[in-house]
C-alpha cells in the first residue's frame, strides 16, 4: 500500500477543506508515492517521536498538531521543528497533520471531548459559515431523475441528518441555436419552447469540481445552463466546539473533580464558582478563548477549554463557570480515535514489520509538567 492510499483514508476522516483557513494539515514532509512500511500516530511530531517511528520501521507519521505551521526560511536544526523536519527527510518518513480539519468534524476531536464525559444531545457550537453553495440547473423531465441522482451521487443535497434533498419545479425554457449548434430538441434557427424541470440542490463548496462534472456528464443538453450561489447559511454539522448535556446534572465542585479524572488534568484553573448546579457544557479542544462568548450565548453552563489568559476568565461574567484543563489534555484522546479508525479501514495492512501496520505512539509529547 502506498502512503497516498493512507491519506486519501485520512481525507475521509477528516477533509481537508474542513480545516481553517489560518492551518497547515495534509502532507507536510514526504512523499506520497512512497510504499507505506508503517503508520505511527501522534500527538506531535517532535524529534523523539520521529526516533519512535525510526524504531518501529514506520515511514508515515500521522500528527494532530503541525509540525510545520508558518513557514520555513531555513533548515538549520536550530529549534525544535527544524531538528524533527531535518531527522524526517534524513530517514526518509512523511508527515501528515490532521488538526483543525479533525476540529471541525462532527465525529472530531470535539465530539471525542464530550465522549470522555459522557454528554448527550451534542451539536456544534460554532457552525462553520461560508461552506455552502447552492446549484441551480434545468433539464428535460426525461432526463430529472439521472440527472438528479448524479448529483447525489457526487454529494450534493445533504441537510444535516437528511441525503438526497432537492427542489424541483416545472416551468418552460426557450432558446434558438446558431448555424453551429446541435440541439437535443427541434433544428438550428428554430424557437423552441420546451417543458423543463428546474433542480436545486445545495453543496460543501469543496466539492464544487465533482458536482459540476457529474452535471456536464449526466446533462442532455449540448449547452448546460446553470448557477451557482454561496449561501449565508451556517453548516450545522461542520464547526469549532461542540455543546452537550450531562445525563444528571451536578455542583460545580464535583463537576470539576469528574471533569479531572475522566479528562486526566494535571489541574485546572478555573473562573468563581457561581453556586449553581452544572448540566449544559460547552467544550472545545485546544485554545478556546475565543468561543465563550459563543459559550455564554448558548446558554451552557460551563465551558471546558484551553490556554486561557488571566484577563479571560472575567470574559466568564458571572454567566457560566469558566475552566481550562490544559491544551494537551482537552484532545488527549484525539491519536486513539485516528488509530481506531485506520485499523477499521484499512485492516488489510500489515507489512512486513514486527511492530504491525498502525501504531500508536507511546511517546508524551505533552510540553507542560505539573508539580
Amino acid at each position: 500500500m502506498q502512503i497516498k492510499e493512507i491519506l486519501s483514508v485520512l481525507e475521509e476522516m477528516a477533509p481537508l477543506a474542513y480545516a481553517e483557513d489560518f492551518d497547515n494539515v495534509g502532507l507536510l514532509v514526504g512523499d506520497a508515492n512512497t510504499e507505506a512500511t508503517g503508520v505511527l500516530v501522534c500527538h506531535d511530531a517532535l524529534e523523539s517521536v520521529i526516533d519512535e517511528a525510526v524504531s518501529k520501521k514506520c515511514n508515515l507519521i500521522v500528527c494532530f498538531h503541525p509540525i510545520l505551521f508558518s513557514g520555513l526560511k531555513k533548515i538549520t536544526g536550530k529549534n525544535y521543528v527544524e531538528r524533527a523536519v531535518i531527522k524526517a527527510i534524513k530517514n526518509d518518513i512523511a508527515i501528515y497533520a490532521v488538526h483543525t480539519a479533525l476540529d471541525n468534524h462532527k465525529q472530531g476531536v470535539n465530539k471525542i471531548f464530550c465522549n470522555a464525559l459522557g454528554l448527550i444531545n451534542t451539536k456544534i457550537l460554532i457552525p462553520k459559515q461560508n461552506f455552502i453553495q447552492k446549484l441551480v440547473t434545468y433539464t428535460i423531465p426525461e432526463n430529472v431523475e439521472e440527472l438528479r441522482n448524479a448529483l447525489f451521487d457526487a454529494g450534493a443535497g445533504k441537510i444535516g441528518n437528511y441525503e438526497d434533498c432537492s427542489f424541483n419545479s416545472k416551468g418552460i425554457g426557450t432558446y434558438m441555436g446558431n448555424e453551429e449548434s446541435n440541439p437535443e430538441i427541434g433544428e438550428r434557427f428554430e424557437f423552441v419552447e420546451n417543458e423543463e424541470i428546474k433542480i436545486e440542490v445545495i453543496f460543501e463548496k469543496h466539492l464544487q469540481s465533482k458536482i459540476l462534472k457529474a452535471l456536464f456528464t449526466t446533462h442532455v443538453y449540448e449547452e448546460v445552463a446553470y448557477e451557482i450561489y454561496d449561501l449565508q447559511n451556517a453548516h450545522q454539522n461542520i464547526g469549532l466546539g461542540m455543546i452537550g448535556e450531562l445525563p444528571q446534572e451536578m455542583n460545580e465542585t464535583d463537576f470539576l473533580k469528574f471533569v479531572k479524572e475522566k479528562i486526566d488534568c494535571g489541574g485546572i484553573r478555573h473562573s468563581q464558582f457561581l453556586n449553581k448546579s452544572i448540566k449544559k457544557v460547552a467544550v472545545l479542544g485546544g485554545s478556546g478563548s475565543f468561543a465563550i462568548k459563543n459559550a455564554i450565548a448558548s446558554g451552557a453552563d460551563a465551558f471546558l477549554t484551553a490556554d486561557l489568559k488571566y484577563h479571560q476568565f472575567y470574559e466568564a461574567e458571572n454567566k457560566l463557570l469558566l475552566a481550562d484543563i490544559g491544551h494537551f489534555e482537552s484532545e488527549r484522546f484525539t491519536k486513539n480515535h485516528i488509530v481506531d479508525y485506520l485499523t477499521k479501514k484499512i485492516s488489510n495492512f500489515a507489512p512486513s514489520s514486527p511492530f504491525g501496520g498502525i501504531i500508536l505512539s507511546q511517546e508524551n509529547t505533552n510540553p507542560v509538567k505539573y508539580f
